[in-house]
């Protein structure tokens, strides 16, 4: 299962926002003199995004120049450095200066949410790597202007992964809240569900966050057991992925049913049950009777369920 969910979430057209080539440069992000001179050079490309939508140029892809990015309302001093590229262009990311509702008029441009983006195909895996990078630091930017111990406004400081407060001396780094999404199984049916957020008729693998003091095995099973009441007993990490809605990890994982009653009392989900590896591909294959259907391919629940497939068809 591991490797063969790892192959298939990792070829070509595979989990979204898992390739990202940039060298980010860490050993150097505390060099405001360097960061500067990059930020000056002529082939420095700039990714904008506002609160929830990412800026791309219509029909250009996702980098702007400098003259471009000033246009749209960069603030250098709230600009973070993403890294490298291959090429050795460096690649910035900054939130426009101009409402969405400015932007959205403005010829030239489009303003798009990420995960229908990635829907969409029609970017380069690096390029939606990079635009998940933006998209979680800048809305950890956003939300973290005040400082949490004392109040005063923080300012962005190594390269943007970390704010500083003036008053208190505090330091704050960008957070990742990690998230497990588990195929569980019982002989050859997978324990699948509805939370009442997804689009009609998609059904998916549990999930739900990691808490404090927990090990991913005991996440895995106090939320399986939360929201099936179903008990799960061995758990493996088969693979992960980056989610940034807004900066999540997921961590997707296998895990083995010990009891099959399913009781879904609270409010986490509109309807859970177990489904045989024919029903399951019936909903790959968009041939339900019902119209139920898994995952798209961007998320880690589409692969966990489709390494499952595989591997009892073999």
């Amino acid at each position: 299962m591991q490797q063969d969910a790892y192959a298939l979430a990792t070829a070509p057209g595979g989990m979204s926002f898992i390739v990202n080539p940039l060298d980010r440069c860490a050993e150097r992000r505390g060099d405001p003199e360097w960061l500067r001179s990059l930020m000056a050079q002529p082939d420095a490309a700039f990714v904008v995004a506002t609160a929830g939508k990412l800026v791309l140029r219509a029909g250009s892809g996702i980098r702007h120049s400098r003259a471009d990015a000033d246009r749209l309302g960069l603030d250098p001093a709230e600009t973070a450095f993403l890294g490298l590229e291959p090429t050795g262009r460096p690649l910035f990311a900054c939130t426009a200066g101009l409402s969405e509702e400015d932007l959205e008029i403005r010829d030239g441009l489009e303003v798009i949410d990420l995960r229908s983006l990635a829907m969409r195909g029609d970017l380069p895996e690096a390029d939606i790597g990079a635009l998940a990078q933006t998209r979680a630091l800048m809305h950890w930017h956003l939300s973290h202007r005040f400082c949490s111990r004392c109040g005063h406004r923080t300012t962005l400081a190594e390269a943007g992964y970390r704010r500083d407060c003036p008053s208190c001396q505090a330091q704050h780094f960008p957070r990742t809240d990690p998230v497990v999404i588990m195929l569980i199984t019982h002989g050859d049916k997978v324990l699948l569900g509805r939370p009442p957020r997804l689009i009609e008729g998609v059904f998916t693998t549990l999930a739900g966050f990691m808490e404090p003091g927990e090990t991913v095995e005991a996440a895995v099973r106090r939320e399986t057991y939360e929201e099936s009441r179903v008990r799960v007993g061995d758990v493996s990490v088969v693979l992960n992925q980056p989610w940034p809605f807004p900066a999540n990890l997921m961590l997707g994982c296998r895990g083995t049913a010990l009891t099959t009653e399913i009781d879904i009392g609270q409010d986490e989900l509109e309807a859970c049950r177990w489904c045989d590896r024919a029903e399951v591909e019936t909903m790959l294959a968009g041939t339900h009777p019902l119209g139920h259907r898994i995952p798209p391919g961007i998320s880690i629940a589409h692969h966990l369920i489709l390494g499952w497939l595989r591997e009892t068809a073999a």
